[in-house]
Formats: structure tokens, sequence, C-alpha cells
């Protein structure tokens, strides 16, 4: 765990949280994203749509505080952590693995049945583990926890926090997707859901590590 870069990452926490939630379609602006963060109600949005955003910050922090804590691992235990957060009061259920099936709009793909769930978690665990590169491994995982959607909703959000904290742990600047690239990003994800092919997907990722100055 790099103290530094863990210092930088708490410091651009509006970034992170804006960019994370345009990616779910979030029509907060940066400078309304701060003011939220900053304990100011923004008039105009719903109530879902400054949650999306303050659980957004929630989550972050728990990562933040889980690699300080060096109690960051890639289980199941700390994914639903995480996604107990990310999706609090926006999913069926949150901080669970899903109960019930689930379709992913514009793709023909099936996500697994729930009862398959923990059997294709122990898998993905496994098959990522045997990565030998950090940042391939790091963003493998990202991508099979999507496609896996092992939870009824925050699936990309929860797996990006898994991702970053495979990096994070390791002392890599985390990866972050710019709001401007939401087409480009959910247009290859599309293309990732219907083949498998990680290809495509893993570079695409790995050109947005973020650098601080």
């Amino acid at each position: 765990m790099d103290k530094k870069l863990l210092f930088q990452c708490k410091r651009y926490i509006t970034q992170f949280v804006f960019d994370t939630a345009a990616l779910e379609d979030s029509p907060f602006t940066l400078p309304e994203v701060q003011t939220l963060l900053d304990g100011i109600t923004i008039g105009g949005h719903t109530l879902s749509e400054q949650n999306l955003v303050l659980n957004q910050k929630a989550s972050w922090k728990k990562l933040f505080g889980l690699i300080e804590s060096e109690r960051f691992a890639v289980t199941k235990e700390v994914a639903c952590s995480l996604q107990d957060l990310v999706a609090k009061e926006e999913a069926l259920e949150w901080g669970c693995f899903r109960t019930g099936n689930i379709r992913i709009s514009g793709t023909e793909y099936t996500p697994p049945k729930p009862e398959n769930l923990d059997a294709r978690w122990n898998e993905m665990v496994g098959k990522v583990a045997t990565i030998k590169d950090t940042k391939t491994r790091a963003c493998s995982l990202f991508l099979q926890m999507a496609r896996n959607q092992f939870f009824w909703d925050g699936n990309k959000r929860t797996g990006r926090l898994m991702m970053n904290g495979v990096l994070l742990s390791e002392g890599i600047s985390p990866i972050l997707v710019p709001a401007k690239e939401k087409l480009e990003f959910n247009t290859k994800m599309i293309r990732f859901y219907d083949s498998g092919n990680e290809s495509e997907m893993i570079n695409f990722l790995m050109k947005h590590y973020i650098k601080f100055d």
C-alpha cells in the first residue's frame, strides 16, 4: 500500500464520484457533485439521483479504508460490503448476491442463474488469480464481475471498485473512465458481453490510469 498514492486518491474523490456517476447517466455536473459532497443539497434533482452520487462517495471511502487498513481482498464478503454502499436504496436488494434472474440491456448474453453465482464467483477468483500481471488481473476481475452480474444492480460500479482495490493494494494508480468516454465505454462493454473476449476492454481500460501531478 502506497500512502502517498492513497492520499492523492482521497483528494481526487470528487472527480472519482463524478466520472463514476456519469457512467450511470447521472445528470449532476462536476461543480454540483462537489457542492453535494460538501453537504449542500442541490435543487432540480431527484432523491434517487442524489443518492447515486452520495452512494459513490460512501463506497469510495469504504474502499480507501479497506486499503489503508490492509483489509482489502478479492472475496465475496468484500465485494458485498462495497455493493452494499454502491446500491443502497437503489437495487432490489443490496449487500448480497441476487436471488433472481437478470438481463443486460443491449445484448443477447444471459448472465448465470442465481443458484450458480457462488460457483461462478469461486471459478472467477481462481482464474483471475492465475494472471501474473497485476494490471491485467485487475481489469479481468472487473470485466468478469460485470459479465456475471452477481448483484441486482451496481455490478459495474462494484467491479470497478474491486479492480481499483487490486491496483491500489499493489501501489498502482487507479483506473477511472472519464465521463466524456461513456459512449465508447458502453459500446465496447456490449461487445464484451456478447463475445466474452476481454482484449478490447482491457486495452481500453489500461489507457485510463489516473496521472497525478
